[in-house]
């Protein structure tokens, strides 16, 4: 993918980044002041309680929404300075998305799941289905492509959206509770699958998670904590 990053530079960095809310008269400061550099390559995990503000900052990194104070550079861009089809760009080209729930479509089986967001790039549909094939049978999925999600056990729709995340070879993958939907078993299973493949195709990733021992298992650790990273 097309870069400005510097050699040597992160390719997330977060400066004085902050986040607040009004509700019921009040206001709400999640994010206090983050400061976080992710290296190119690097898995971070991101650990704290349920309603720490772990999916308000995961949303700000994956540039979902606005209202943020402070600087947020993503491959070497500040996303404060560009339009919004910019910033639309940006995360097309560079960041990838593991939510809790997979969030698949319905009517689409594997292999289309993990195709479709490659043909919004323009990728030419034979290459995209290579693609698919290639990361859903690393997952252990090469005999389930045909197979919609109403088809999958938990674990399985969940190995899809990973393989659709990793789609278009993202600089970042951004999972929010990536197994917090799973029984501890299939949650480690398809962690280390995730981690295995994000390192092999050379992504970064943020992993949102309070799972104090999944969380041992990545580069690094940082805690949000009182809306600041400790």
């Amino acid at each position: 993918m097309n870069s400005s990053l510097t050699p040597g530079a992160p390719i997330v960095s977060l400066k004085e980044l902050k986040r607040s809310f009004e509700q019921g008269g009040q206001r709400i400061d999640v994010l206090r002041g983050v400061n976080l550099d992710i290296m190119p390559g690097e898995i971070v995990a991101l650990l704290g309680p349920s309603g720490s503000g772990k999916s308000t900052l995961l949303q700000a990194v994956g540039l979902l929404e606005g209202g943020f104070e402070g600087s947020i550079s993503v491959a070497g861009e500040r996303a404060e300075d560009l339009a919004t089809d910019q910033r639309t760009r940006l995360r097309r080209e560079h960041l990838g998305f593991v939510y809790q729930f997979h969030h698949l479509l319905p009517d689409f089986d594997a292999r289309e799941n993990v195709v479709m967001p490659q043909m919004i790039l323009g990728t030419p549909r034979a290459q995209c289905e290579e693609r698919a094939d290639s990361l859903l049978t690393s997952l252990g999925l090469g005999g389930r492509l045909t197979h919609r999600p109403s088809q999958l056990s938990g674990g399985e729709q969940q190995r899809v959206a990973v393989a659709r995340a990793l789609a278009n070879r993202p600089t970042l993958v951004l999972a929010d509770e990536p197994t917090g939907n799973l029984d501890e078993a299939t949650a480690d299973n398809v962690l280390a699958q995730f981690l295995a493949l994000v390192r092999g195709e050379g992504s970064a990733a943020l992993v949102a998670t309070h799972n104090e021992r999944l969380a041992g298992r990545m580069d690094r650790v940082v805690r949000l904590k009182d809306g600041v990273l400790i």
